[in-house]
């Protein structure tokens, strides 16, 4: 048994999981994209604003030029907080729209696929109350039928979009939530915009 879970772990991974990156992937390359517009558009603006500081605490001494040099670095402390909050705003956005009813039923019916069915044990699928719904109307007894598994669909509050599947009666999970995407996602792109606004 412990054999066959990891087996199949190790299949979710390659096949049913794939379509979950691959969406996963258009995403953060969506995302990365506008971000690196928001970024570079933030950059210009710090540095006009560090230059325009800079050159009026010549003008004023020393005690006001340390004193602009630190609100540069507010400044730019507080850019990053509003260009991370944005880039959230951004990935919750773009998941929104890549996370409809349609391409869940889509990315669910492989994962689903891929599973042996010498597991034996129930599938549980939970996804916020309005997927749910939608799912539950064809996709879950035809995939049912398809796959000969038994398929639980659960309404979750936590889940705005995406869903958490379980294999084993909800043991372990596999979390595919908007929350965990958006975590995945933003967090790879994070670094770089540390770097670009780190303060000089």
């Amino acid at each position: 048994m412990a054999q066959e879970i990891k087996d199949l772990i190790a299949k979710i991974q390659r096949e049913g999981v794939k379509a979950a990156q691959e969406q996963a992937a258009q995403i953060k390359a969506a995302a990365d994209s506008q971000a690196k517009e928001i970024i570079s558009a933030a950059k210009s603006e710090a540095k006009r604003i560090i230059e325009n500081a800079n050159t009026q605490a010549e003008k004023l001494g020393e005690s006001t030029n340390a004193s602009l040099k630190q609100a540069g670095r507010d400044l730019l402390i507080s850019l990053r907080k509003e260009v991370n909050a944005m880039l959230g705003n951004l990935t919750r956005a773009e998941l929104g729209r890549a996370l409809a009813a349609e391409e869940l039923a889509e990315i669910i019916g492989a994962l689903i696929k891929s599973a042996p069915l010498s597991l034996g044990s129930e599938i549980i699928v939970s996804l916020n109350e309005k997927d749910k719904e939608k799912l539950e109307k064809g996709f879950l007894k035809h995939l049912a039928q398809e796959t000969k598994k038994q398929i639980i669909l659960k309404s979750s509050d936590g889940i705005d979009r995406g869903f958490i599947i379980s294999f084993d009666a909800g043991k372990s999970i596999f979390d595919f939530s908007d929350t965990a995407l958006i975590e995945y996602i933003t967090g790879s792109l994070k670094p770089e915009l540390d770097k670009i606004l780190k303060p000089g």
